[in-house]
């Protein structure tokens, strides 16, 4: 069992009210270490220097989309292996294929509840401590 506060989060999206409502859910469940950011490249820039466990991502993004996103992290020798885990305001089958086919992690539809995204963190690391 992971202890939540040892899992260093990226959350990637570009509405602050739904950055802020991810950093307090993730907070409420023991994440401590959250970084954030509104932008896909800015994110990717930032996991670079400074790696991460988990990257919690919107897909509908301006710029960069969340599978270009993804994309360019599992591309990446260093970061390749970061768990991934896609925000998605459709459950459109196509973009779900696309993601998996990208290597994401998981996904969730938004809107989501509290114990959904606890779920989806735990399908990939295992119960939270």
């Amino acid at each position: 069992m992971p202890a939540a506060s040892a899992i260093k989060v990226m959350v990637v999206d570009d509405q602050t009210s739904m950055r802020a409502m991810i950093r307090r859910t993730l907070q409420d469940l023991g994440f401590k270490d959250i970084r954030d950011k509104p932008t896909a490249p800015e994110a990717l820039e930032s996991v670079k220097s400074d790696r991460v466990h988990l990257i919690i991502s919107d897909y509908n993004m301006p710029e960069m989309d969340g599978l270009q996103f993804l994309e360019a992290v599992r591309k990446d020798g260093v970061i390749g292996k970061t768990v991934f885990i896609m925000l998605t305001g459709s459950s459109d089958r196509e973009l779900v294929q696309k993601a998996a086919a990208l290597g994401v992690n998981n996904y969730l539809v938004k809107p989501f509840a509290p114990a959904a995204l606890k779920e989806k963190i735990e399908r990939v690391f295992g119960a939270l401590a």
